[in-house]
């Protein structure tokens, strides 16, 4: 019943209820049946022994020899041949049997309940049940008379006793009866059991009519609020499956709305917490380069008598601290803008190994240090489907990034590589390698700002690589780091070839 439609278990209940009432019904009425029929019978046939001892006293008479006991068994033969339904014995005043018409061992049970037959005499209400001579167990309608009491005798000389529903009556009453009366019964069952299902079906479907419009409606919410949200497609082929149970899917709409708004709320939570976080940790950093460039600026302005070179020194160091406050915020405004949700590609089909070699050859007119170079066998002509710009200012990151962390002794090493439907660029500097929680995370494919990422010295690091990183998922790719046995760092960032 798991999968049914509530109305359809309703009807189904209200059918084993009406099929367990028909058959209790029916078994009562059998016996109620069966209780007036005997009484019935027992009415009609109450003088039936009185009658037989009143028209044929020879009955009742004594074996005196073998004529009277030939006459009496003639008697009782013949009675029994008018009625075969019935059987006649004859008791003692002790309502100990004498003599039946019969095969020998037949009677079982020789003495009779005295009691009963003493209340039938003295008319107690019907039906009234004595004991059968044959030892069946089961108690039987009778009647019963007394012999007429002969002059000298002491005590009665006993009693006619007549069972009016012997076994052979019951067998042939039950199996004239019994076809038409269950017949009848599974007919009068069957179309009570028709009728009633087909009206509790349509009252059944008009009350649960909005309870299923209900659930369908849930349903609808449920896979229209998680389907865009669902990374396989489990949950959308959950969605899918019909409304069977009203209840049990309003139950189950319930629990998935109430865990999305727990997890809603849990996600705001973190949200808010990793906001607030991050704009402790941008204050913290643009606080240190601000106050030193105003400190340089400070610097000059109370300078009486500036010395040319000493002044160069101080803008100098004031441009340097400009240009980090400007990367910075630079760096901020591109990472919002790649991380919210109405972010478009523009899409457009260039050559990867031209862009590379053209970011490799930009560093190397600024006469940076350590310099940039490009490493290992060019891979032939790499055509990328995606934002030149943003895939620019990704190896752009990448190369800047190696070069603030690399030695001056040793190069940052650019290569270029096709891996089957695959474009890697790898960069490798010499330093001292990625701090742990960031290699860990890129490693594993996790967001670099969900939550930031705290430096131990303040303010929050890697904003570089989580453009470079957002970048790569933006286009199909990836960003991910590549074991270094020389010690330094080696980041791929792979991006999906034009088809």
């Amino acid at each position: 019943m798991a999968g049914r439609s509530f109305t359809a278990r309703l009807s189904l209940a209200l059918a084993v209820l009406l099929l367990a009432y028909g058959a209790f019904v029916a078994l009562l009425g059998r016996q109620v049946a069966a209780e007036q029929e005997q009484e019935s019978l027992q009415r009609l046939s109450h003088g039936l022994a009185q009658h037989i001892v009143g028209h044929w006293p020879e009955i009742a008479s004594p074996d005196r020899d073998e004529a009277e006991r030939t006459a009496r068994g003639s008697l009782l033969s013949m009675l029994m041949t008018v009625n075969p339904g019935v059987q006649v014995y004859l008791l003692d005043a002790d309502g100990r049997v004498q003599h039946y018409i019969g095969e020998p061992g037949m009677v079982r049970q020789h003495q009779m309940d005295l009691d009963v037959i003493r209340a039938f005499l003295a008319g107690a209400p019907l039906p009234l049940r004595g004991t059968d001579p044959m030892g069946t167990g089961v108690p039987r309608i009778f009647s019963a008379a007394m012999f007429p009491v002969r002059p000298g005798d002491v005590r009665p000389p006993g009693y006619l006793y007549v069972v009016l529903d012997s076994p052979a009556r019951d067998a042939v009453a039950a199996q004239v009866g019994a076809d038409r009366l269950w017949r009848g019964a599974a007919l009068a069952a069957a179309t009570g059991l028709l009728v009633t299902l087909g009206l509790g079906l349509f009252t059944f479907r008009r009350l649960t009519r909005p309870l299923h419009r209900l659930a369908r409606r849930l349903r609808d919410y449920s896979r229209r609020s998680t389907g865009a949200d669902a990374s396989d497609g489990s949950a959308g082929d959950a969605q899918q499956r019909p409304v069977g149970d009203e209840v049990q899917a309003l139950a189950d709409a319930f629990g998935d709305m109430t865990r999305r708004i727990e997890s809603q709320a849990e996600r705001e939570q973190r949200q808010v917490a990793d906001h607030r976080e991050m704009m402790a940790s941008v204050a913290h950093d643009l606080r240190t380069p601000l106050t030193a460039l105003h400190g340089h600026l400070e610097a000059l302005a109370g300078d009486a008598t500036p010395d040319a070179a000493r002044g160069a020194a101080v803008l100098q160091a004031a441009l340097a601290q400009s240009r980090k406050v400007s990367r910075l915020s630079q760096q901020l405004f591109e990472l919002a803008a790649l991380q919210s949700d109405g972010q478009a590609l523009h899409r457009e089909r260039f050559s990867l190994d031209e862009v590379v070699t053209d970011a490799v050859q930009k560093f190397g007119l600024h006469d940076v240090q350590p310099s940039v170079t490009l490493h290992g066998l060019p891979p032939g002509r790499l055509e990328l489907d995606g934002d030149l710009q943003l895939i620019e200012r990704a190896l752009t990151n990448l190369i800047d990034n190696a070069l603030r962390h690399a030695p001056g002794s040793q190069p940052v090493r650019v290569s270029l590589r096709r891996e089957g439907t695959q474009a890697e660029i790898v960069v490798e500097d010499s330093g001292p390698g990625l701090p742990g929680e960031l290699h860990q995370r890129l490693d594993q494919g996790v967001s670099l700002r969900d939550p930031p990422i705290k430096r131990s010295s303040g303010g929050i690091g890697g904003l570089g690589l989580a453009i470079a990183q957002r970048v790569a998922v933006l286009h199909g790719g990836s960003l991910r780091p590549l074991p270094a046995p020389g010690g330094g760092t080696r980041l791929c960032m792979a991006l999906p070839l034009a088809g």
